[in-house]
């Protein structure tokens, strides 16, 4: 039977990368609000299906959602179109009788649905708008330090490949370059490697005190080779985060020996080639100029993080934001962020509350003066001034390899 034209509609639009649990919330608004009484309708291509002439829309039964809410991926086909205020139109809202716009995504994604709900009130058409923050980036400042959905999947799908390469890195005595995924940040890399063991992690908030650089960064990984070296081990790994390309200035990038391609604003298009394999390339350069003989291989974790499977805490999670949604909307609270924290009590957030002076949300870095933070770094392999003499049987000067002396820290940064 066709739906009443006057029915109450829920739309929900997906925006920007994949994360594991995005079907999880998709399923539990959907159920929740189908059993009010409402259609549920997911539109594909992000805001630019939304927009366009022609939405392409999947009507939620109760069937599609069961079956959906422990899947990885998105049942709803994602985009990362912005739109200008120009693209804005009314006609779906209307022609659907919307009442609800849920979103899922970013900070982007959460403040053009702010601006779309704005626009329909200039209209005299009322909606609401709630969004769900999703990353596995873990960079978005969601109080009490709770995790961003599908971190915890995105490090558990990425301990399992990188704890595999490690074996590999034991069995066959190489040493492997890891490169993680991490727009800015290195929660990611962080994670993966203190649960994997790796002795030598690099993440951009490691350069709190010095420029981050090529030389450094390729530095940090010889000065672990060569302390496992002098301890009679020989092989391991290192995980380098994505984000430190993004730490780098861009002159460093440019003049950093890899030939990259560029956009038409002049900056490198760095989504175009892997990480693993400029950092791989300029150990591989490094360990030839300084005659250590070294195998090393690279190895990419990278977009088989964002589509598998959520794991159980993702799958709570993103149930219990789902839940959050209708709870929000039933109190009548609209231009918000649902959050959970560890208790499971559902609260607002708006962008206001975590916005900077100039209108943007600063990404949440990895806490490196945290306890968690300097115990992981104390498990790291790298050479100190203790090590400098044994160190001389593999290079002339220890102290270029100096863990301390790289990153400007002192012992009693991480002691």
């Amino acid at each position: 039977m066709k739906e009443s034209p006057m029915t109450k509609t829920v739309a929900i639009v997906c925006g920007g990368g994949p994360a594991p649990g995005i079907n999880t919330v998709v399923s539990t608004v959907a159920k929740v609000f189908l059993r009010d009484g409402y259609r549920v309708l997911g539109i594909h291509h992000g805001y630019k299906g939304l927009f366009a002439d022609e939405p392409e829309v999947k009507e939620f039964d109760f069937g599609h959602a069961d079956r959906i809410f422990s899947r990885g991926g998105s049942t709803l086909i994602m985009s990362r179109f912005k739109p200008k205020t120009s693209d804005f139109k009314a006609d779906f809202f209307i022609k659907n009788n919307v009442k609800l716009l849920v979103t899922i995504g970013g900070d982007d994604t959460a403040s053009t649905a702010n601006r779309i709900t704005k626009y329909l009130s200039g209209l005299d058409i009322k909606i609401s708008n709630i969004h769900v923050p999703k990353t596995i980036d873990n960079d978005l400042p969601l109080p009490e330090r709770n995790p961003t959905f599908g971190f915890h999947s995105a490090k558990e799908e990425g301990v399992k490949v990188a704890s595999t390469v490690y074996e590999d890195a034991r069995t066959s005595e190489t040493w492997f370059v890891v490169s993680t995924m991490g727009r800015s940040v290195g929660h990611l890399a962080f994670g993966i490697a203190s649960a994997c063991h790796y002795p030598m992690m690099i993440i951009p908030e490691m350069f709190n005190k010095t420029a981050a650089t090529f030389e450094g960064i390729t530095n940090l990984i010889v000065s672990s080779i060569i302390k496992r070296k002098i301890e009679g081990i020989n092989y391991g790994a290192a995980i380098v985060s994505e984000g430190l390309f993004h730490a780098m200035s861009d002159a460093e990038i440019n003049n950093g020996g890899v030939n990259f391609t560029y956009d038409d604003h002049g900056h490198p298009e760095l989504a175009n080639f892997s990480k693993s394999h400029i950092f791989n390339m300029l150990l591989q350069a490094k360990l030839k100029k300084i005659k250590l003989d070294v195998k090393t291989r690279p190895m990419e974790i990278g977009f088989q993080t964002r589509c598998c499977r959520p794991v159980a805490y993702d799958l709570s999670l993103c149930t219990l934001l789902g839940l959050g949604v209708k709870k929000l909307f039933d109190q009548g609270i609209s231009g918000c962020i649902v959050t959970a924290n560890s208790s499971g009590d559902i609260s607002p957030l708006y962008l206001s509350d975590i916005e900077d002076k100039d209108g943007k949300i600063p990404p949440r870095e990895v806490d490196v003066t945290s306890i968690l933070a300097k115990l992981s770094f104390q498990n790291l392999f790298f050479i100190t001034p203790d090590d400098y003499e044994a160190a001389r049987k593999y290079v002339p000067d220890p102290e270029s390899y100096d863990f301390y002396k790289i990153l400007n820290w002192q012992p009693s940064d991480i002691y």
